[in-house]
């Protein structure tokens, strides 16, 4: 059911300066920013040869990353995203199988402007991941 990892997402403190480490120390290109307030966070993806990086930073105190952040102050990882191929069938697959899906357990739009879930970590090994529709 699940496709190729979409991407690694790390919560960061500074967002300016986790970006100038991935184009500086590491040499990769890097996105501009991108606010999306419907998820709290600002985001920049890091392109890689086989996935992204997505560095999160949050948009305000009620931000899940703020969350987060305050647990964890330099930050880390967040959660893993993998690519299904119908995001409604994956989702009735894992209800079936006894998974929660995050919010109202609908898909809602991600970051690239596809649908997306979280499953709670709970139900899969202590890991947040996320399914992305390719």
């Amino acid at each position: 059911m699940i496709g190729r990892l979409n991407h690694v997402a790390i919560a960061v403190p500074d967002l300016a300066a986790a970006a100038a480490l991935y184009r500086g120390a590491f040499g990769a290109k890097v996105s501009a920013p991108v606010d999306l307030p419907e998820h709290g966070v600002s985001t920049v993806f890091v392109e890689l040869p086989n996935t992204k990086i997505e560095l999160l930073h949050p948009l305000g105190d009620e931000s899940p990353i703020a969350k987060f952040l305050e647990r964890r102050p330099a930050g880390g990882i967040h959660h893993l995203c993998y690519e299904v191929d119908d995001i409604e069938q994956a989702c009735e697959k894992l209800r079936a199988a006894g998974m929660r899906i995050l919010g109202d357990g609908r898909p809602k739009t991600g970051a690239h402007g596809k649908p997306v879930v979280f499953l709670h970590p709970a139900d899969a090994l202590g890991t947040l991941i996320e399914l992305e529709q390719a």
